[in-house]
Formats: structure tokens, sequence, C-alpha cells
């Protein structure tokens, strides 16, 4: 109720079809500027599609009445503090389901090829912590914490698993560079 007091004191004034990255390609996305009537006063709003979830057959039935409600739902378990506008409509003519949320990118960073080993590992600790952090937000705690039990067993499977997964990137990057260098794909680099 809020959020709608508060859009309906904006206009689109603008609106731009975005191409997303990997797990968004070939789904539709649309980056809306929105603005009141105050001089510096807009919103850059991001439309997406939302589709099934890759893990759907596998599990129960969706409880939802929209994908773009599943992905709402989900993102506001595991965020501390959530967008105001996140939110989900579905198309009148389409039937496609969508989400909204701020388009902001603010997201701090540095260059980790610089960082020495410790500062990797203060760095991999902290997006550990983070990542663990908003996935324990999105379950029963107590149940989670009864299947791992006090050892280190799933400490030790999670790090293998990543090690295994590393080393099998490193394996089909030096597959992709073989087949570059030897012609049979063309590649283009610097874009």
């Amino acid at each position: 109720m809020e959020r709608r007091r508060l859009l309906a004191r904006f206009r689109i004034s603008d609106a731009a079809l975005r191409v997303g990255g990997v797990g968004s390609v070939g789904t539709r996305c649309t980056i809306y500027l929105i603005e009141g009537d105050a001089e510096n006063d807009a919103i850059i709003l991001q439309h997406k599609e939302a589709g099934p979830s890759a893990l759907q057959a596998y599990l129960p039935e969706m409880e939802f009445t929209s994908q773009a409600q599943r992905v709402v739902v989900a993102q506001r378990l595991m965020q501390a503090a959530s967008d105001i506008f996140l939110g989900w409509n579905r198309g009148l003519t389409s039937g496609t389901d969508y989400y909204w949320r701020q388009l902001k990118d603010k997201k701090g960073s540095f260059d980790t090829r610089k960082l020495d080993e410790d500062g990797m590992a203060a760095y991999l600790g902290v997006c550990s912590v983070c990542l663990a952090r908003a996935h324990a937000r999105s379950g029963d705690a107590a149940a989670i914490s009864g299947y791992l039990g006090s050892g280190t067993v799933f400490d030790k499977a999670i790090g293998d698993f990543a090690i295994a997964y590393a080393d099998h990137t490193e394996l089909d990057y030096q597959l992709l560079v073989d087949v570059v260098n030897s012609g049979q794909v063309v590649a283009q680099t610097g874009i």
C-alpha cells in the first residue's frame, strides 16, 4: 500500500531492454527510468521475467501463485534488508511472470588478483559467512544443525567438492583454450 502511494508520484519517462547474463539469457528484462515532479527525483527499476526453477521437477508442488512470487519470497527470506520496491506481477496479455526491483549496482569490490594469501583468505571468509548467513535465513536452523552434526564431515565434503569443482573448471578452460588454439572454435577476446 505504501509503495503504491509512493510510486503513484512517479511516471515512466524512459525504458530500455536489457540483455541478461548467463542465467538470464533469453528472458525478458526491461529497465525503467521513472521520474517524480521534483528535480533529480528519479528511480531506476528493473522488470525481469521469472521462469520456473531449474530444481522444480525435484521439489514439491509450488506453493506460490507465480514464479515471480517464488523469486521475491526467496530474496526476502535470504536478504537481511530487501529492496523496498521488490515485488511481482503477471503480464496482462502474455501471462508472463515478472518481478520488480531497483536497479542499482552499488556493490563494492576490488581486484582480487592483488590480494596476498592472507588477504584472499580473509575475503573468502567474509564471502562464505555472508552466503551461509543468507541461506541459513531460509531454512530450519535446528533441522540443518541436526543434520550436519557437530563434526567436520560435512565441512570436509564441501571442501573436497569445491576443490574437485575448481579442478574440473580448470580442465574445461584448458579444453576451450585447446580448441581455440587449434582453430576449431573462433573466440573473440577483449569484449
